[in-house]
């Protein structure tokens, strides 16, 4: 599915839930909950610098364990129609294009390296997917989006 406006796509309201594999000791965990992406900038006549905050609230489980958790991105549009994510402290995270319904991206962090694939199932359905290997970390997510009406 081809997307013309890859910022303007994301912008709402989405139930989230994310699947987790460890695959150091084979754990399992889950998170469920909603991730909010709102404009906060616009930039008037000068398109490309409209920038919105991508904010996630909900409950990670984990085995017995289950305890509120949230994150928060900044999405920043760019003049050639990307987007790019940006973490809470300002730092460049992974840069998103799904004008062709979906796309693939790395991002190295440290000493750990972090593959995406996101695909566009539908106008409400988005899917990402996450590959994270590093000294201390080897673990596989899945995280689906349902827009909210």
């Amino acid at each position: 599915m081809r997307i013309s406006d890859t910022f303007g796509f994301l912008l709402g309201t989405w139930d989230l839930s994310r699947a987790y594999t460890d695959h150091r000791d084979g754990t399992r965990s889950t998170f469920q909950g909603q991730a909010v992406v709102a404009v906060t900038q616009v930039s008037g006549a000068t398109a490309g610098l409209e920038r919105a905050t991508y904010d996630e609230t909900g409950y990670l489980h984990l085995g017995n364990y289950r305890n509120a958790a949230s994150r928060s991105l900044e999405y920043r549009r760019r003049a050639d129609g990307t987007v790019m994510l940006y973490r809470a402290g300002g730092q460049p995270y992974i840069e998103l294009d799904l004008t062709d319904g979906a796309w693939q991206a790395s991002h190295p962090c440290g000493a750990d390296h972090y593959e995406t694939y996101t695909v566009v199932r539908s106008r409400d359905i988005v899917e990402e997917h996450w590959r994270v290997q590093g000294p201390a970390k080897d673990y596989t997510a899945v995280a689906t989006l349902h827009r909210i009406a």
